[in-house]
Formats: structure tokens, C-alpha cells, sequence
């Protein structure tokens, strides 16, 4: 399966985004505010990117999980007229 480029952008974003959710859980340090200021324009700039990235993950996920019981239905009545 190709990724294309919402794809890879939403991952990274996601990979940013839940590894900053992990220093929070764990150590209660929250890397982003750290880097560019508790609630500053640029760190809500940043949780709204990785939270429209994940939205977008999302939507794709379910239409992929839609494409494939489609393909497997198909399949299946493939093989059920060879019988």
C-alpha cells in the first residue's frame, strides 16, 4: 500500500503528537509548551495542526477498513459463484 502525502504528514504529526502526550503522561512536561510557550499562538498552532492530522487519520482509517470489507466481500462471493 502507498502512502500519499496527507498520509506521511498526518503520521509524523501523530508520531510528534502522541510522543509530547507521553512526556506529559509520564513526567508531566509538555515538550511543545516548553519549546514555544505555555498556550502561545505558536504551540496552539501546533495542537490544532496535530489535532486536524489526527482527524484526517481518522477519516482515512475508516474509509481503508471500509475499502477492505468490500474487497473481502467481493472475494467472497468470487469464490462462492466458483463453487
Amino acid at each position: 500500500m502507498r502512502l500519499n502525502a496527507v498520509d506521511w504528514i498526518s503520521g509524523i504529526l501523530l508520531i510528534i503528537g502522541g510522543l509530547n502526550w507521553g512526556l506529559i503522561g509520564l513526567f508531566q512536561y509538555d515538550l511543545v509548551a516548553a519549546i514555544f510557550g505555555p498556550l502561545s499562538a505558536v504551540s496552539r498552532g501546533i495542537y490544532i495542526v496535530v489535532g486536524i492530522a489526527a482527524l484526517a487519520e481518522a477519516v482515512s482509517f475508516v474509509s481503508k477498513l471500509g475499502y477492505s470489507a468490500t474487497e473481502e466481500a467481493t472475494q467472497v462471493r468470487r469464490e462462492e459463484s466458483r463453487l
